[in-house]
C-alpha cells in the first residue's frame, strides 16, 4: 500500500504503483507514472510525460521532467524515462527530450546523481553512472555504463562519454571521451585509462594489460589515427574491450575524440 502525505499534490493516483512513498509537499503532474517502491522524500517536483522506475529514490527540491532549457522547445509532448533503483539527490534537475532530438531523455538503472547535478534534454545515460555534485550534461549527451563525471564538471552538448570512463572534477569536456578513458582539465584532455575503475570492477590483469598496450599504440605520435587504429585491430582485434573503443571512435555520430597531450605540450 502506498503512502502519500496529505500535503502532497497527486492528481492521478492511478498512475502510482504499489509501496510508493510520497513525502510532504511533493507535486506530481497528471501524466507522471511512478512504479513500485519509489520513494519521494519531500518537496520533490515531477512533471511532464515522465516515468520513474521502481525502487528509485528522489530527494528534496529535485526538479524532474519540467520543460527543457532550450529556446527551440515549443511544448511538444516529449518524454523522460528513468530506470530502476536510481538515487536522485537534492536539487538535481532532469529535462525531457525535444523535437530536435530523440523526443525523450532516457536514464538507465542503478545510477547516482549527486546534489545539484543536471541532465539536459535528449540525453541518454546508461546504467551505474555517477554524476558527482554539480556535474552537468548539455543537451544530446550520451554517457555509457559505469562512467563517472566528477564534481563541477560540464559536458558540452552532443558529446559522448564512453563506458567505464572517468571525468575528473572541474573539467570542461568538449569532445568525445573513449570508453575506459580518463580525462580532466579546464579544457579536458585525455590523461590515460581509468585503471582504478577497471580494477574496482574486477577486470583481469590480462584485460587491463591489453587495453594499456592498445591505448599506447592508438595514441602514439607516429602516423594518423586511422592508420594506428588499423594496426590496433590487427594486433588486438580479439579483445572485446579494445574493439569497444574502436567502434566508439568509428561510430557515425562520432565527434572528434579527446586526445592526450603530446610531448611538446600541444
Amino acid at each position: 500500500m502506498s503512502i502519500i502525505h496529505p500535503t502532497a499534490i497527486v492528481p492521478s493516483p492511478e498512475n502510482i504503483g504499489d509501496d510508493v512513498q510520497i513525502g510532504p509537499y511533493c507535486t506530481i503532474g497528471p501524466n507522471v507514472t511512478i512504479e513500485n517502491c519509489v520513494k519521494l522524500h519531500s518537496h520533490v517536483a515531477i512533471d511532464g510525460f515522465t516515468s520513474i522506475g521502481e525502487k528509485t529514490s528522489i530527494y528534496p527540491f529535485a526538479s524532474v521532467g519540467f520543460p527543457p532549457q532550450d529556446l527551440k522547445y515549443k511544448g511538444e509532448k516529449s518524454k523522460l524515462i528513468i530506470g530502476k533503483r536510481n538515487e536522485i539527490r537534492e536539487h538535481v534537475t532532469i529535462n525531457p527530450g525535444t523535437e530536435g532530438g530523440l523526443m525523450e531523455t532516457r536514464i538507465g538503472n542503478d545510477c547516482l546523481f549527486m546534489i545539484g547535478s543536471h541532465i539536459a534534454h535528449d540525453c541518454i545515460v546508461g546504467n551505474h553512472v555517477i554524476l558527482a555534485n554539480n556535474a552537468t550534461l548539455g543537451g544530446h549527451v550520451e554517457v555509457g555504463d559505469y562512467a563517472i563525471i566528477g564534481g563541477l564538471s560540464g559536458v558540452h552538448q552532443f558529446v559522448r562519454i564512453g563506458a567505464h570512463a572517468m571525468v575528473g572534477g572541474m573539467s570542461g569536456v568538449e569532445q568525445d571521451l573513449i570508453p575506459y578513458g580518463s580525462a580532466m582539465g579546464e579544457r579536458a584532455r585525455l590523461r590515460g585509462l581509468n585503471l582504478v575503475g577497471m580494477q574496482r570492477r574486477n577486470f583481469t590483469r590480462d584485460e587491463i594489460h591489453i587495453l594499456r598496450t592498445a591505448y599506447r599504440l592508438m595514441f602514439a605520435q607516429e602516423g594518423t589515427l586511422s592508420e594506428r587504429i588499423e594496426d590496433v585491430i590487427q594486433l588486438y582485434g580479439n579483445s572485446s574491450e579494445v574493439m569497444e573503443i574502436i567502434n566508439f571512435i568509428r561510430a557515425e555520430n562520432s565527434r572528434a575524440v579527446l586526445q592526450p597531450k603530446s610531448l611538446n605540450g600541444n
